[in-house]
């Protein structure tokens, strides 16, 4: 049973980092889909706290360290820097050589994992807050829809400052569902640089970009646990607006400046590979809903 459980968490990992691979699917996303999205930020949250303990109190920091989930956390990283490491290349090719084909993939995938965060919600604070949650979940929608507008020309040789910077905030997909870390990236400029350290083992770019993306982490997990567990209806409603608007980067038919564009080359495959996406998601929410009903039965025997 562990070992089948290993397995599982790290292709969960896997998909997370996929996800993290293209422009315009959020690993936060998948992490949702998944299940493991509150377990994960939770023990995210554990093992910050650990560390901020240990210049001063070693003991106590290892105690906590000794607390966390390690069954789920490092099946999660193995699969998510496999993946990463192996498919980089590969990913980059498939969503430049292949944008309608590509994005009808994880449009459709998007799409039905709009039901996800809103399934989370209590329904009886849900009903209370609900004129504040819409607004919530609009505003967010058309912040995102508009800002995924937004292209920069790609940089061959940018400076380690910005990758830095950029790492920062990009790494914030991780833990927010909706928000691309890659199509930040490609947004300014550096989507192709990244995969190309990535894919080239450039041990100076990756360096940089994993300091930033560290201190992205340490900054913004703790906001989300919080926002999680004394606003949850509205962060929810607001992550599913912010999934709703990452829609627009995903169309299929757009120009190198993301301008929409009506539906042309290639109609019949992005149908069906849009189709395949939402058959992907169904079946990783059945799969995730009949891991929970398992371990229901088994902790209730």
């Amino acid at each position: 049973m562990k070992i089948l459980q290993i397995l599982v968490n790290m292709v969960r990992g896997g998909l997370i980092g996929m996800a993290e691979l293209v422009p315009g699917v959020s690993g936060g996303t998948i992490a949702l889909v998944t299940g493991v999205y509150e377990r994960v930020l939770h023990q995210a949250n554990l093992f910050l706290d650990a560390t901020k303990k240990l210049p001063k109190d070693r003991k106590a920091a290892f105690a906590q360290y000794k607390t966390l989930n390690w069954m789920l956390l490092l099946p999660m990283l193995v699969g998510m820097a496999a993946v990463a490491l192996s498919l980089a290349g590969v990913m980059e090719s498939f969503v430049t050589d292949k944008p309608v084909h590509s994005r009808a993939l994880f449009f459709g995938m998007v799409l039905l994992s709009l039901t996800v965060p809103i399934g989370m919600t209590d329904r009886e604070d849900a009903r209370r807050r609900l004129p504040m949650a819409i607004l919530g979940l609009i505003v967010a929608a058309v912040a995102t829809f508009f800002l995924t507008g937004v292209t920069s020309a790609p940089q061959s040789d940018p400076n380690l400052l910005w990758v830095f910077v950029a790492a920062a905030i990009a790494v914030c997909a991780l833990v927010l569902p909706g928000v691309s870390g890659s199509f930040f990236l490609l947004a300014v400029g550096l989507y192709s640089a990244t995969m190309a350290a990535v894919d080239d083992r450039n041990l100076v770019y990756l360096g940089v970009f994993f300091l930033g993306a560290i201190t992205g982490i340490v900054c913004f997990v703790r906001l989300l646990e919080y926002l999680l567990n004394n606003h949850r209806t509205i962060t929810l409603f607001v992550m599913t607006g912010l999934m709703l608007g990452s829609l627009r980067a995903l169309w299929p038919w757009q120009d190198g400046d993301a301008n929409l564009q009506a539906p042309g080359e290639h109609l019949g495959a992005a149908i069906g590979l849009f189709l395949l996406g939402a058959v992907i998601v169904v079946a990783m929410l059945a799969a995730e809903k009949a891991s929970n009903a398992k371990t229901t039965q088994a902790d209730a025997s």
